[in-house]
């Protein structure tokens, strides 16, 4: 019986061996997957900040300076480069109804490198113009 019992030991170490790598790939993923879903939400509120800005005071250094202010917790940090504003100004409403849409594209990187170097992600905001 003492016999049987320490030969099972090692194929308890060869299952746990196995098995780990896949546990920590899944922590490692949820982590990642949760940054990701976290940075999405700041880009989407800072394009709805960026945005309200721009079709309220058609201005659009000041549209860029609130999305920044807004997502001033990512890292790296977003630029002008990285927000397109169309059309570039809001014109004046003559009875017709026109928007103005912001872009953010942000290269997040991943935390540990595990899956790849990063992902794409893009917030959007849309208004009409003249709220």
């Amino acid at each position: 019986m003492r016999d049987r019992l320490r030969s099972e030991s090692g194929a308890t170490a060869v299952e746990f061996a196995l098995i780990v790598p896949l546990l920590i790939a899944l922590v490692i993923g949820i982590a990642e997957f949760g940054r990701a879903f976290q940075v999405q939400g700041t880009l989407s509120a800072a394009a709805r900040e960026g945005v309200r800005l721009m079709a309220l005071q058609n201005d659009q250094a000041a549209a860029r300076a609130a999305v920044r202010a807004a997502a001033s917790s990512l890292d790296p940090a977003i630029t002008d480069g990285q927000i397109t504003i169309t059309p570039s100004s809001c014109p004046q409403l003559n009875g017709g109804s026109t928007s103005v849409r912001l872009t953010i594209d942000y290269p997040m990187p991943y935390i540990t490198g595990f899956f790849g170097t990063g992902l794409d992600l893009t917030g959007t905001g849309v208004m009409r113009c003249n709220g």
